[in-house]
């Protein structure tokens, strides 16, 4: 059935019109009319079944009818990637929603290849993937900052003792698959450099920081995107919500 994030609050018997992009979606691509249904979900309330009770010619109206799923809390991730091109970053990002990622935050490094990012067209990513894949919610897209600004502020911006998983490439770290299982669930970050891999004065810096956990994703030099996939994977088989339920 087809997933719609929507903005507005959702509660039963609620008259919820759809913005002029989603209405032509549904009218016009997917052909729907009076009495299909459609899957509604905000971040907040869960996800509901609604069924379309008005169409007209650029506006659509839903009536939810019954909650399908209440919400859930989402993994405790933040997914720190180094500006790299723009194609892979954006699979990054849709990768990252997939994987289900609260946050994913562009940083710039000393090598980044690039010095921006399109927020707007990330968070649109994002959401498509949410869509798809799901979840009840969809992650933050942070505005691009610099590596160094937010180590520097790093227990201001998250003072509930948050890790960092930093993906070193220069391998004599610890295989990430075995340090993940020493370690607790918890807040959690990864960060993951650009192609050119982080400077000596990056690497050194990250190494002597009390909340890192430096690791190593395996003996082959990975592509950033490769990398942060990669490492939400291991991440989520070992600390994320891809554990069973007790």
């Amino acid at each position: 059935m087809i997933r719609l994030l929507v903005t507005s609050p959702l509660s039963a018997d609620f008259a919820l019109p759809l913005d002029d992009g989603q209405s032509r979606y549904l009218t016009q691509v997917m052909r729907k009319g009076v009495g299909d249904e459609v899957l509604v979900f905000n971040g907040v309330d869960g996800e509901w079944q609604c069924v379309i009770e008005q169409v007209g010619k650029r506006f659509v109206i839903l009536r939810t009818q019954a909650q399908t799923r209440p919400q859930t809390p989402k993994p405790n991730l933040i997914l720190l990637i180094a500006l790299i091109k723009r194609g892979r970053l954006e699979t990054v990002v849709e990768k990252a929603s997939e994987l289900g990622a609260a946050e994913v935050w562009p940083v710039v490094t000393e090598r980044a290849s690039v010095e921006r990012a399109r927020e707007d067209r990330l968070r649109l990513i994002a959401n498509e993937a949410a869509e798809q894949t799901g979840r009840v919610d969809t992650p933050a897209i942070r505005p691009t900052a610099k590596l160094d600004r937010v180590l520097a502020d790093w227990d201001r911006t998250w003072p509930q003792g948050r890790k960092l998983l930093f993906c070193d490439e220069a391998g004599d770290a610890g295989m990430a698959a075995d340090v993940l299982a020493t370690q607790v669930p918890g807040p959690w970050a990864i960060l993951v450099g650009p192609e050119g891999g982080f400077s000596p004065g990056e690497r050194a810096r990250l190494r002597a920081l009390p909340f890192s956990v430096p690791v190593t994703l395996g003996p082959r030099i990975l592509r950033a995107d490769t990398a942060a996939i990669s490492a939400m994977t291991l991440w989520q088989a070992a600390l994320g919500d891809w554990l069973p339920v007790a």
